[in-house]
């Protein structure tokens, strides 16, 4: 387990660009998180012509992308769908392109079915509640074992396996076998009893061992009697049951799961080629920091030995740099009154240019001229005026009733001044009033020949 997992990425020491975080978050994702099962619900299932398959896993508050490639995907029976609820196992990891974070799956099966599963499922639980997956009941393996114990078949390849590579790697390793069943109904009484026999033996270390095969096939291992026994043990347990893929409750209270028999036996069986290479690995390794470090104390000194120089040599560099900044300030103070000078003469410039006197005479001109049109125009405008005035009353006289008068005609008038245009408006007797062109009259009405006329017949 990686206790501080952010310690190696050294952000304190460097800016790194968002390829290598992410490169960097990738690796990381992949080291903790090298293989979880997460269980959920299915939902934007796409299936591309590549043979990919990539899904959402979704629970009531959280969802996480996945991606089932084309080798895995066709170990899939079962049709997919969305709304499927299943169980995967893969790794965490993080698709750098995008920065999002994914599992890259390598099983997938559906949730919930079967009551073996069930039943696994329930155990691990109750076990872990119990703690007896913890990491600190876990021991260590020995690095040098000199008598291991195999609890396991006593036919079949699996002892052959583990044989053959203790041959290979270290022979000087004397292997003991406790035979019991590994499958059907008397295993597990009998890998039990085979435990306590091997733990009080007094052996460096133990592998309990069986091949691949079906959940039913692998049950024994999922037996709480069986993990109870591999807690009891004190010696330390290396269990190796089924292949890769498979897992069993004794993988999970064991001190160490190997994925396979043989890699339990790798776990023990230090090759002596492998020491020799690390311890030379090591070596090097030592004799490179060793000449890193002398070069990096040899530059350093080298720079601090540049960098030391005499008292004189200094007084001399400050002196200098003295001269040259008195030689700066006089050009710059020169450069200054240039530059007051040459504003002072545009400003007295536009002083001159807008002297009082030189306005008030333009001024005074301005005046003259004005006075002197000023009569014209008021001549003008009368002599216009008049024109105007005397085109309007021969217009007017045109249009005058008087003028009509003038030519012979008259108004008549009733009592209230109001023109008689229609003989109706007048009565026999009435007094009018005739406008003449000169002067009026007060005439009478004598008949306005309204009124008909009879005449007698016998007349």
């Amino acid at each position: 387990m990686i206790k501080d997992p952010f310690q190696r990425l050294g952000l304190d020491r460097e800016v790194l660009s968002v390829s290598q975080l992410n490169g960097r978050a990738r690796v990381l994702l992949e080291d903790v998180f090298a293989q979880v099962w997460v269980e959920g619900e299915i939902s934007n299932l796409a299936k591309p012509a590549s043979g990919h398959i990539y899904f959402t896993l979704k629970d009531s508050q959280a969802q996480v992308r996945c991606a089932l490639f084309r080798q895995n995907a066709a170990r899939v029976r079962q049709a997919l769908r969305d709304g499927l609820a299943v169980r995967v196992r893969g790794k965490v990891s993080l698709f750098e392109g995008r920065g999002d974070y994914q599992l890259i799956l390598d099983s997938l099966e559906p949730a919930g079915d079967g009551a073996l599963r069930l039943a696994f499922e329930a155990l691990k639980e109750k076990l872990a509640a119990e703690g007896l997956f913890a990491a600190e009941r876990k021991a260590a393996l020995p690095a040098h074992p000199r008598r291991i114990g195999i609890v396991s078949s006593p036919t079949g390849a699996v002892i052959r396996d583990i044989i053959s590579v203790f041959r290979r790697r270290a022979p000087q390793v004397a292997l003991t076998l406790i035979p019991t069943a590994v499958q059907g109904r008397d295993a597990t009484a009998q890998i039990v009893a085979a435990l306590k026999r091997a733990d009080a033996q007094g052996f460096d270390a133990l592998i309990l061992a069986r091949g691949g095969g079906s959940l039913e096939d692998l049950w024994c291992f999922n037996e709480e009697a069986v993990a109870r026994a591999i807690d009891a043990c004190a010696t330390p347990l290396v269990s190796a049951v089924g292949h890769e893929t498979d897992v069993s409750i004794a993988d999970f209270v064991a001190d160490v799961r190997a994925p396979t028999p043989s890699a339990a036996a790798e776990l023990l069986a230090p090759h002596s080629a492998d020491l020799r290479q690390r311890l030379d690995g090591l070596r090097q390794r030592l004799l490179l920091r060793m000449q890193d470090r002398l070069q990096r104390d040899a530059q350093r000194l080298e720079g601090l030995t540049r960098r030391l120089r005499h008292p004189g040599e200094r007084l001399l560099q400050q002196s200098q740099r003295i001269d040259d900044l008195e030689q700066r300030l006089t050009r710059a103070l020169d450069r200054r009154l240039a530059i007051a000078h040459e504003r002072l003469a545009r400003l007295d410039t536009r002083l001159a240019a807008q002297h009082p006197g030189r306005t008030l005479h333009l001024l005074r001109q301005r005046l003259e001229h004005l006075q002197a049109r000023l009569p014209r125009a008021i001549n003008e405008t009368l002599k216009d005026r008049r024109q105007r005035l005397h085109g309007l009353a021969q217009t007017l006289n045109v249009v005058s009733p008087l003028a009509t008068l003038g030519r012979g005609y008259s108004i008549l008038l009733d009592e209230r001044g109001q023109a008689i245009r229609r003989a109706e408006q007048t009565r026999v007797g009435q007094a009018l009033k005739a406008r003449l062109g000169e002067g009026e009259l007060e005439v009478r009405v004598i008949d306005n020949h309204l009124t008909p006329i009879t005449l007698s017949l016998l007349d």
